[in-house]
């Protein structure tokens, strides 16, 4: 059912942004591709393109609202339309509150929160318009609970999941038939260790995600099924973890 969506990735150029979309342009998707790192989704879109699929790209910074309107007007002017759009891009700096890492803070709080703000809001007036759309916003089990070391990521992917249904309410009322998801991975095997700064806490997530990890098509699949859910019904919530991942 994701055949001829047209579906904006954010996070695109690495693990579940590149995942999805290369699975969707599988099954006849459109893709507009959103990361920093350029030649990274030029290689994808051309992967994509000899898969049979259809893809564009635009190097965006999801902290850089203006970016963000960019990749929404590129997928209009590309394609006339945005039925998905995939709010991915994050990063996860952990350490203990202690250490005091003020720009992990901030750049957790720019790209994980306000990134996904800026994406909702860039998506919002074209679903509104067209009267239908999905927004899928990824949040974590981190999420859900937190431990030491990860209060400011926790408190991001909090915020994700309240953003999420507030949004999910809004939708709702403005009677749009626009669905919201949150997508809650855990251990998946992807990009994000590397933005971890604290090498302790890296070592020990290194031996974990080493132990539990799962490849990251799992979560790429979650989100297809999402999305080819029939349009009366959506996935709100998803946590998809390892089966042997205890937290």
């Amino acid at each position: 059912m994701s055949e001829s969506k047209v579906v904006v990735i954010t996070g695109a150029s690495s693990g579940i942004g590149e995942a999805t979309a290369k699975l969707l342009a599988k099954d006849g998707a459109k893709l507009v591709l959103g990361a920093r790192r350029e030649n990274r989704l030029k290689d994808i879109a051309d992967s994509i393109e000899k898969l049979g699929g259809e893809a564009t790209y635009q190097s965006t910074d999801v902290t850089d609202d203006d970016q963000v309107e960019s990749l929404a007007k590129l997928a209009i002017d590309k394609f006339g339309r945005i039925d998905v759009w995939l709010n991915n891009a994050g990063i996860m700096p952990q350490s203990v509150l202690s250490e005091k890492k003020i720009n992990d803070w901030n750049n957790m709080i720019d790209i994980n929160i306000k990134g996904t703000l800026y994406g909702i809001g860039a998506a919002i007036p074209y679903m509104d318009k067209q009267k239908s759309g999905h927004i899928i916003n990824v949040s974590s089990v981190a999420g859900h609970t937190a431990h030491q070391g990860s209060a400011v990521y926790s408190a991001t992917k909090f915020a994700v999941r309240a953003i999420s249904e507030s949004l999910r309410q809004e939708m709702v009322d403005a009677k749009n038939n626009v669905r919201v998801t949150v997508i809650s991975p855990g251990a998946i095997n992807t990009e994000l260790l590397s933005s971890v700064t604290d090498p302790e806490v890296k070592a020990n997530m290194e031996k974990f995600y080493e132990s539990f990890g799962i490849p990251v098509d799992r979560v790429a699949l979650t989100i297809k099924e999402a999305i080819d859910m029939p349009a009366d019904a959506a996935w709100n919530e998803v946590i998809i973890r390892p089966t042997n991942q205890l937290g």
